[in-house]
């Protein structure tokens, strides 16, 4: 039961811990509400900080989930510029980095990811950047628009999501641009060998240089500045400014150290807080929502860890409600998107290489208008729309079906996607 008495903590001030404040306060929630933030700003969306805020489109106040008077309005305690240093479940009570102890009654963890670190030579020179938070796109921002001013080089260890956005928006100011990658295609892991080249031939055709099958070794400086990296095949690419783009790490210290189950990090999900489909930890009363958590999902019948602003945007309010004693199911359907020059997609669902037999496409790819699907014995197990609009619900309502679908009429454009839903 939960009264106008007690107090529900939440650490982390990204998208899922914003929104779980909010979803506390719409559902009636009298009680008090205090979000603990580790930056100094306000909570606010990363996506911007890989696309409309570092291409320069958007400005940085269009970043913030809510205005900064909304917290006070809505009676919410902010906590910002304080991490959480400690977690005391048998006192039920957090402690901040200045020493302040913040009991709770319920309690979610929403502590996110960190950038991986790129563990070589030179990675201490002025040069080298990471992209995670506010701070990095900002600084990132100018770095790009100076190299582009100057022709200048940048290298982008890793050819995932945040590695081509920057690239794309790097292009976009005028930089030189060398990615490089140990599998040999974009977005391998995610979209496999089968449509990871759509993405290199996109990147090519915008001038971007890639450097496949290799990883970096070395970035080589002069007085505290890049001059170039070195790769483990030995070639040496000059460079002005480095990016590391190898992923993301859940932030599970906090849980860890407090004794809350978590996932081992070797696994195919990189570790995680793990949680049930309620968002629920291995402690009643502790909730985990966003990309920290790794939460057993009722449609895929496996445990997943998102890190997607979809994920956020809605594992917040679920585990907002769980912390309320409401039924929770949390069974949304994996969905991100990109947007790389002239090309916009969207993903819906969940299919590492593997665990699939057949993809099917509908549509233009050379003209890249067209949708991609994912099949395990003929059902759907993911999709991608590329530059075709208005079709995610219908893709996801077809992954959720699970029923074998014709291949041949998934790839015919003349047969409306309802009509396969309907059958």
């Amino acid at each position: 039961m939960v009264d106008a008495h007690q107090t529900f903590v939440i650490v982390g001030g990204g998208l899922a811990g914003a929104k779980a404040a909010e979803t506390l306060r719409a559902e009636g929630f009298t009680g008090r509400v205090i979000l603990i933030c580790d930056e100094r700003d306000h909570p606010y969306e990363r996506p911007p900080l890989s696309k409309g805020f570092l291409t320069g489109n958007d400005d940085r106040d269009s970043v913030f989930v809510h205005e900064p008077a909304w917290y006070a309005q809505a009676d919410i305690e902010l906590h910002l510029g304080q991490p959480a240093v400690r977690l005391d479940r048998a006192a039920k009570a957090v402690t901040l980095g200045d020493g302040t102890r913040v009991p709770y009654d319920r309690l979610l963890l929403a502590t996110g990811a960190e950038p991986r670190r790129l563990d070589i030579p030179g990675t201490d020179l002025a040069g080298v950047h990471h992209l995670r938070r506010l701070a990095h796109a900002e600084r990132l921002r100018g770095v790009l628009a100076s190299l582009g001013r100057d022709n200048g080089q940048l290298v982008i260890a890793g050819a995932g999501w945040i590695g081509l956005e920057v690239a794309a928006a790097a292009r976009g100011y005028g930089a030189e641009v060398t990615i490089v990658e140990p599998e040999p295609t974009p977005l391998y892991r995610v979209l496999g060998p089968e449509l990871g080249t759509l993405f290199a031939d996109l990147h090519r055709e915008h001038g971007v240089r890639f450097h496949f099958g290799a990883r970096l070794t070395e970035i080589i400086g002069q007085d505290g500045m890049v001059l170039a990296a070195r790769t483990s095949d030995g070639e040496e690419h000059p460079a002005h400014d480095v990016l590391a783009a190898i992923g993301a790490a859940p932030r599970t210290a906090l849980a860890e150290a407090a004794g809350l189950a978590v996932v081992d990090r070797a696994g195919s999900q990189g570790g995680g807080i793990a949680v049930d489909t309620a968002l629920r930890t291995s402690d009643p009363d502790i909730f985990a929502a966003g990309d920290v958590a790794a939460a057993v999902h009722p449609l895929f019948g496996t445990r997943l860890r998102v890190e997607h602003w979809a994920n956020a945007l809605n594992g917040g309010p679920a585990a907002a409600r769980a912390m309320l004693g409401q039924e929770v199911s949390y069974d949304r359907v994996p969905y991100f998107f990109s947007d790389q020059y002239d090309v916009g997609m969207e993903y819906s669902g969940y299919a590492p290489p593997g665990t699939y037999d057949q993809v099917v496409c509908r549509g233009d790819v050379g003209k890249r208008q067209f949708v991609a699907f994912w099949l395990s014995e003929g059902r759907l197990l993911a999709a991608m729309n590329v530059n075709v609009w208005d079709v995610v619900e219908p893709l996801q309502r077809l992954i959720r079906a699970g029923r074998r679908l014709d291949p041949d009429a998934l790839a015919d454009p003349a047969v409306p996607l309802a009509s396969l839903i309907a059958e």
